[in-house]
């Protein structure tokens, strides 16, 4: 089984990236042949500075290997360094609907964000389903805000498939619904969008500044409280254990206890967790040539698969 998953360098990864894609990342490299690339072609739909898209790529990168990504079981690579993936985007344009884009939520959410409505964003479920298609995946963890890319994806390999032969796989999509959405410290989905993020990585004590800020409602510290109508407890739940859970569960619903304490418990867990990581980050960002190796080596196993699915679609479509 072939697994494939993608993350943007737009910015820091916070803890949202980190249980919504990165644990899940690391877990499917036990479960089949996994690739995992740097999105930063999709990037460029926001325009980011060049420097900055070159920073975060490389920052990405750092990132993925700390937490544990082992380059001998996935193919860890930059989707740029594939260029084959343009050229099947430009193929699956062509036979891609337009009705099927303008259903597409994402850019309508984006434009509502203030974004530029490029061609490239508007287009951008279409190079999404090139980097699932291209590599022949067959599972494609996504979250929920995700999942109608990947449907789109299904919908374009159909069509291909019936005008051209059944060259390219259809995917399935793997959603994890416990953690489909973290919450902010404003409550709403963790986004950098929303500028409510937690970063997994930096200072100490900037980090614990933005745990303290996490909204709570007014309940006073004798008041007893719901653990889960609780933006600090959901966060809780997602690195503590079971006993832990039950253990500050409980001092909630016994009162005399204030948000402020809770939000100390569930800095010192967070902090606990990615101890490990932290000491091989600092580490490998010692090592920043292993890093790019790392990545380069991953691009030419990746681009070796691509050219393979590139003659079959060269092929079929008469361009060989």
């Amino acid at each position: 089984m072939r697994i494939l998953s993608g993350v943007q360098p737009s910015g820091v990864l916070h803890i949202g990236n980190y249980l919504g894609m990165m644990k899940p990342a690391l877990q499917m490299q036990e479960q089949g042949e996994t690739f995992l690339f740097i999105a930063d072609y999709h990037s460029l739909t926001t325009s980011p500075d060049p420097d900055l898209l070159r920073e975060r790529t490389e920052r990405v990168a750092l990132d993925f290997l700390a937490c544990g990504i082992d380059p001998e079981k996935t193919t860890f690579f930059r989707q740029s360094d594939v260029p084959e993936v343009a050229e099947l985007t430009w193929i699956l344009n062509c036979v891609t609907p337009m009705g099927l884009l303008e259903r597409c939520h994402s850019f309508k959410d984006k434009i509502a964000n203030g974004f530029s409505p490029n061609a490239g964003l508007f287009d951008y479920p279409v190079l999404m389903a090139s980097d699932i298609l291209l590599y022949k995946s067959d599972l494609v963890p996504v979250g929920k805000d995700q999942k109608q890319h990947l449907e789109v994806t299904r919908d374009i390999a159909i069509k291909f498939n019936n005008a051209y032969g059944d060259i390219l796989s259809i995917p399935k999509e793997s959603i994890r619904e416990d953690v489909a959405v973290i919450p902010g410290t404003d409550g709403r989905k963790m986004s950098k969008s929303y500028d409510n993020t937690i970063e997994i990585f930096g200072n100490q004590k900037k980090i614990r500044k933005k745990f303290m800020k996490i909204v709570t409602d007014s309940k006073t510290l004798e008041e007893p409280k719901d653990p889960e109508n609780c933006n600090v407890f959901n966060l809780y739940k997602l690195f503590a254990t079971e006993e832990q859970q039950e253990a500050l569960a409980a001092r909630y619903r016994a009162g005399g206890m204030g948000y402020g304490h809770a939000k100390q418990e569930l800095f010192d867990v967070f902090w606990e967790t990615f101890r490990p990581y932290r000491e091989k980050r600092e580490e490998l960002e010692n090592n920043m040539d292993y890093v790019r190796e790392v990545i380069r080596k991953g691009g030419e196993r990746a681009r070796a698969v691509a050219q393979q699915t590139m003659d079959e679609v060269r092929k079929a479509v008469g361009l060989r």
